[in-house]
């Protein structure tokens, strides 16, 4: 009868301490369910929740475009230094449509088609297709990139000047995207495409063969693309530029760490590229990590030597000196087509100073991918880029002879994004966030109250026994 007290506090102090051990063993069981239930979610096969969202993407993708209006047409044919006003946006849905051709591969890989679709959203807009612009004559300004020879310049100018074709034009948003019928190159007698556009042809086309590996024997391999049109490099870049690596950004192989890089093909730009950790980001109660591309990935070879292959001409690009501005000709059937971000940022003054009205600011026109650690989705994100002509002088084709310098013309740019919606993020608070963030708690919960517990009996023991021993020789 003498133990009840006393046996009752040791009692309370053994639950006590159980219940911490049990927190604590929970960190790693947790994980490892975790680990487990995530293992099984990510793998790109129908019924689980990567499957679902890679298929047609879980948040509605939007494309904006601005156009640079000339504000100087006049003075920039006769030699001028163009001035630009940008008008936008121009707002389209893209990938609303699922991917075609899905053919699971016994080697863990899957290969699909990807639908090329735009529908004009013109709530989203600032006006309609049917608006215009004055810009760069897409037909004209390509002519003597692609036709080097003096005489199929020559050839080329009297075409030019029976369509009454000059360096600038005006059209429309639609036109200039999508394709027009170009009057220069009716005229042209040998065979050529007479349609020609920005984004021509897209609506009805399809971007592939991409084949990527599924996950199912190694998670961490999750999206990764093995192949794009049945080659793991492009035949555009040297060396390790050509490569074709990462995934196609949509998602990215779980447990995702801020140390690591995450890297991303885009067939776009004709390259792969990456992103590096910016900062964290709540959207809608999701907690993301920002990854995003840095100035690096867009530098001369002085800057960043890896980026050497990458420079495929020494005239514009100063011996390779200048930054911010990517030929991708290559892979454009020899159009004089650059990339660069909008309004040229990160570019250097060689790019820049041969344009007026641009004014580039990172956080306007950076590009960003919001991603879910745990999971590895893309659950937000803003893919910027600007697309441009090479604009050279040609003596012997009349609405070039005036230009006294090469430069590149910027046409416009874009800003493709998407951000997960209620209803997703809903779904991916309950099967996702919500059961981690219950577990984390039960752990936090179960050491503070157990550890609580086995320090007040505990303590509360000492206290009775030292006060019975000093009752007992009282007693005495």
């Amino acid at each position: 009868m003498g133990c009840g007290r006393n046996c009752g506090l040791l009692t309370g102090a053994i639950i006590g301490g159980i219940l911490a051990v049990f927190g604590g063993a929970l960190i790693p069981l947790g994980d490892y369910l975790i680990n487990k239930t995530i293992k099984k979610e990510d793998v790109i096969e129908n019924g689980t929740i990567a499957y679902e969202n890679w298929v047609v993407p879980g948040s509605p993708v939007y494309r904006q475009f601005w156009f640079y209006d000339v504000q100087n047409p006049q003075e920039v044919m006769n030699g001028s230094r163009p001035i630009l006003k940008q008008i936008g946006p121009y707002t389209y849905r893209m990938r609303y449509l699922p991917k075609e051709n899905i053919t699971q591969h016994p080697d863990y890989t899957v290969s699909y088609m990807l639908p090329n679709v735009a529908r004009f959203e013109p709530d989203m807009s600032v006006g309609s297709e049917n608006d215009t612009f004055t810009c760069i004559n897409l037909a004209v300004v390509a002519a003597p990139a692609m036709y080097q020879n003096s005489f199929v310049q020559i050839l080329l100018n009297t075409w030019i000047k029976s369509s009454k074709s000059l360096m600038l034009q005006t059209r429309s948003v639609k036109e200039i995207l999508w394709g027009y019928e170009d009057p220069f190159l009716k005229k042209v007698l040998f065979p050529v495409d007479r349609t020609i556009g920005v984004f021509y042809p897209y609506n009805g086309t399809s971007d592939g063969l991409y084949r990527v590996f599924n996950g199912k024997d190694d998670i961490s391999k999750t999206a990764i693309i093995q192949s794009y049109k049945n080659k793991s490099t492009l035949s555009i870049w040297a060396g390790q530029c050509d490569m074709v690596n990462g995934t196609d950004g949509a998602s990215f192989p779980p447990f995702v760490k801020k140390d690591r890089i995450l890297r991303f093909f885009s067939s776009d730009i004709c390259r792969s590229i990456y992103g590096i950790f910016n900062s964290e980001q709540i959207v809608k109660e999701i907690p993301l990590y920002r990854f995003s591309v840095p100035r690096a990935a867009f530098a001369s070879p002085l800057e960043t030597p890896e980026n050497k292959c990458f420079c495929t001409e020494t005239v514009l690009s100063k011996n390779c000196t200048a930054s911010g501005a990517l030929d991708i000709s290559a892979c454009k059937e020899g159009k004089p087509v650059y990339i660069t971000l909008p309004h040229f940022l990160y570019a250097s003054e060689d790019v820049t100073e041969n344009i007026e009205g641009l004014s580039a600011n990172k956080d306007e026109h950076e590009t960003f991918l919001d991603v879910e650690p745990t999971t590895g989705f893309t659950l937000r994100f803003a893919k910027k880029l600007q697309i441009n002509l090479l604009v050279k002088p040609a003596p012997k084709i009349d609405a070039l002879s005036k230009l006294t310098k090469s430069y590149i013309f910027p046409v416009l740019w874009l800003n493709e994004t998407a951000i997960i919606d209620d209803e997703k993020a809903a779904m991916f608070r309950s099967k996702v966030i919500s059961p981690i963030k219950l577990l984390h708690l039960l752990q936090v919960v179960l050491i503070i109250v157990g550890s609580m517990m086995l320090l007040v009996f505990i303590v509360s023991y000492f206290i009775c026994r030292s006060n019975k021993l000093s009752n007992k020789k009282e007693y005495m």
